[in-house]
């Protein structure tokens, strides 16, 4: 055990945000990709545990149908555990108005939904093409509006795709500003397989800006395939963006695109944010054993870091 109180030495920066928010997708994007079922048990404990540690909002599960993601099977299961009318959101994913349906029989109250920026992995991912996919979430955002869910949208392949290679930053924009038209309240941009850098980050988000998306409407959701997910997140930070997509213990990756791997790392993310003075209303040393017990759970180490520094 490294004797550091469990926290580092905080130097504030005065030219970044004094506070962020970190949006925790492990039970859903993170346990969608293990080759074994978690038992729904442990997964409402995931859930609470990760609470209980003040995450502000975690996305609990997937509605998407069990052929696709059987990982993901008991999402019903799951929701009906957990307290919705609560402060904290639990956020759903809906892949299609089936999914939507399914999320407004559990009253969930916070949806997502998940778009691609480039041709083939909507194919691949949504079955769709480009275009046909924003004509499919059209009536999902409108219906949950109209029931009175808040609807988040992912935007994946933002920095690269295995297929097509580079993504053009104006590519994303189109994309994105298609999603935020249509009533989502944020736009949470994807590295999906983790092939973003620091200045490549900071060309994105100042391509909103010059479209007149301000930072306010985005999030950023870092892959740590090439280890750049931190550094990336520090330059999100300096750009000004506040809210940050992250995993306990750094689970995940993409059922659809091999080379994803591991999302950039809750944990991870807290201590830099620790140490940088910025509050996040997370407590450190909860977080890190629920991600270790997960581990355990999961039968392997977990990858973060931090996780690996405060618990062994």
């Amino acid at each position: 055990m490294i004797e550091t109180n469990g926290l580092p030495t905080t130097y504030r920066d005065p030219d970044l945000p004094e506070s962020v928010t970190i949006y925790e997708v492990g039970p859903r994007d993170g346990l969608q990709n293990e080759s074994a079922t978690v038992p729904l048990e442990t997964k409402v404990g995931f859930v609470e545990r990760l609470g209980a540690a003040g995450l502000p909002i975690v996305e609990a599960t997937s509605f998407v149908h069990p052929r696709w993601v059987p990982q993901l099977a008991d999402a019903a299961d799951l929701v009906a555990r957990l307290d919705l009318g609560g402060a904290r959101p639990y956020p759903v994913l809906v892949p299609n108005e089936r999914g939507l349906d399914r999320a407004l029989e559990a009253g969930v109250t916070h949806v997502a939904v998940f778009a691609s920026a480039t041709e083939t992995f909507a194919a691949r991912n949504l079955n769709s093409t480009y275009d046909a996919q924003f004509a499919m979430f059209e009536p999902v955002v409108t219906r949950a509006r109209e029931a009175g869910v808040q609807v988040r949208a992912y935007l994946s392949m933002c920095f690269g795709d295995p297929w097509e290679g580079a993504v053009a930053p104006q590519r994303v924009v189109e994309a994105g500003a298609r999603l935020l038209a249509m009533g989502a309240y944020e736009l949470s941009l994807g590295d999906t397989i983790g092939v973003g850098t620091a200045q490549h980050t900071r060309v994105l988000i100042d391509a909103f800006g010059e479209a007149g998306i301000g930072t306010d409407r985005l999030a950023m959701h870092f892959h740590d395939t090439y280890g750049q997910a931190l550094a990336n997140a520090y330059a999100a930070l300096r750009r000004g963006i506040t809210t940050f997509d992250a995993s306990a213990g750094g689970l995940g990756g993409c059922p659809y695109a091999r080379s994803a791997t591991g999302n950039l790392a809750t944990e991870d993310l807290v201590w830099m944010l620790d140490g940088l003075g910025i509050s996040h209303g997370v407590d450190l040393e909860a977080l890190a054993a629920t991600s270790a017990w997960m581990a355990g759970e999961l039968g392997r180490p977990s990858p973060s870091a931090v996780v690996r520094a405060l618990t062994s």
